[in-house]
């Protein structure tokens, strides 16, 4: 996994189709404050120096409309990405979570999405006072804990997007701001992106009518539907025609962010696509990893793909993983599901694989930003010598 270096990498970003999405689609009106918020953050930790982890969480929607009621969105719930950053935590990052609004948030999805609802946590004392619930309170007390050292400490910046538009607006301002951390960037890409959107020209101001009306009359002619939105005349169907969103991570490589560690993940359905589908990844991109894994067992095994590696499974053991909300057991044979079960009377806690992925990425980060300083060595060592060698040759003359 070879570190991009400062003279590998062209300042100019690359003169490509992805720049034109930025000429077309206006910034977010929060840009602007989550600029300043994010230098001020890179900026504290860079004078520490401290790594920096960009985490994206959740997924993306894509508007029909400008005054939104309808959207196409993608599945995430933001899991990964929640439980992710609070491991990057726990090993001495500072962390910007840049997440879907209202999905998974580091710390309080302990009690969001959860078979309970946050008020059973709570109880209410002889005195009229809220107090939390006695069964939950070392594990609130812990989970607490953490949130406020990270939050004191000014390790954790929270910031959110809803359109694919919005984030990818956000990345690029922050994956800029990230530059002057060099090698100390890590951009770890959860966020479930979605691969097509509707471009501005073609998206419709009102909401899209469902049934059988009259078209609206502007300067005495009927207004027609966007381009790319098309209903039939019974107002039956609807027919949306989508581009490809453009593939930004080649520009976050190349041109956003040339020294950091870029690691992007790669969800299949087929188990036969996945290690293909990881490399395929690799060699378009050319950045330091993928983390594959399939919708059907995300939760307990994922792949590493890393260039000039062999793939690397990561797998929670049986009596450790999560078990469902619905009580079904795993798919194993009557004999493995006896072995699991006296495996799970021991008691072991259970296992998130976050808690071992994440732990991996740090390794090697690690050995990626030794890889730089060694390389950077290299090149202030070579250009030493030519200044010298040019020195020495002006004197002679």
């Amino acid at each position: 996994m070879e570190p991009r270096t400062p003279t590998e990498a062209s300042d100019t970003l690359p003169e490509i189709k992805q720049n034109s999405y930025f000429d077309d689609n206006a910034p977010p009106k929060v840009l602007d404050s989550y600029r300043k918020l994010g230098k001020a953050f890179v900026s504290d930790h860079l004078q520490s120096g401290r790594r920096v982890v960009l985490v994206t969480s959740g997924g993306t929607t894509v508007p029909l409309e400008n005054q939104t009621v309808r959207f196409i969105d993608n599945f995430s719930a933001g899991t990964r990405g929640a439980t992710s950053a609070e491991y990057f935590l726990e090993n001495g990052y500072a962390v910007i979570f840049l997440h879907r609004q209202y999905s998974l948030l580091p710390y309080s999805r302990h009690y969001s999405h959860s078979t309970n609802c946050f008020l059973d946590y709570m109880a209410e004392a002889l005195n009229g006072e809220v107090m939390v619930n006695p069964e939950y309170q070392q594990k609130m007390l812990g989970v607490l804990r953490k949130y406020n050292a990270a939050k004191n400490e000014n390790k954790l910046l929270l910031l959110s997007y809803t359109t694919i538009n919005e984030y990818l607006w956000e990345l690029k301002e922050l994956a800029m701001l990230m530059r002057p951390l060099g090698p100390k960037a890590l951009f770890y890409l959860a966020a479930a992106v979605s691969d097509f959107f509707l471009p501005k020209d073609r998206v419709s101001e009102h909401k899209i009518q469902s049934s059988d009306i009259k078209q609206p009359v502007t300067n005495g002619a009927p207004t027609s539907e966007p381009k790319g939105i098309a209903s039939t005349a019974s107002g039956k169907k609807l027919m949306i025609d989508l581009d490809p969103v453009p593939k930004f991570l080649k520009t976050l490589v190349d041109g956003w962010a040339p020294e950091g560690m870029i690691v992007s993940f790669k969800l299949e359905t087929d188990p036969s696509l996945l290690v293909s589908k990881a490399h395929q990844a690799l060699d378009k991109y050319s950045h330091h990893l993928v983390i594959g894994n399939l919708l059907s067992t995300r939760k307990f095994e994922v792949v590493f793909a890393a260039p000039e590696r062999e793939e690397q499974w990561i797998t929670v053991p049986v009596h450790r993983r999560v078990k469902s909300v619905t009580g079904a057991r795993p798919n194993l044979s009557a004999k493995d599901w006896q072995t699991t079960e006296q495996e799970w009377l021991r008691g072991e806690q259970e296992l998130e694989i976050e808690s071992l992925i994440v732990p991996e990425v740090v390794k090697m980060h690690k050995e990626f930003i030794e890889k730089s300083q060694e390389i950077k060595a290299e090149d202030d060592e070579d250009l030493l010598a030519k200044a010298l060698a040019w020195a020495d040759s002006g004197a002679t003359e």
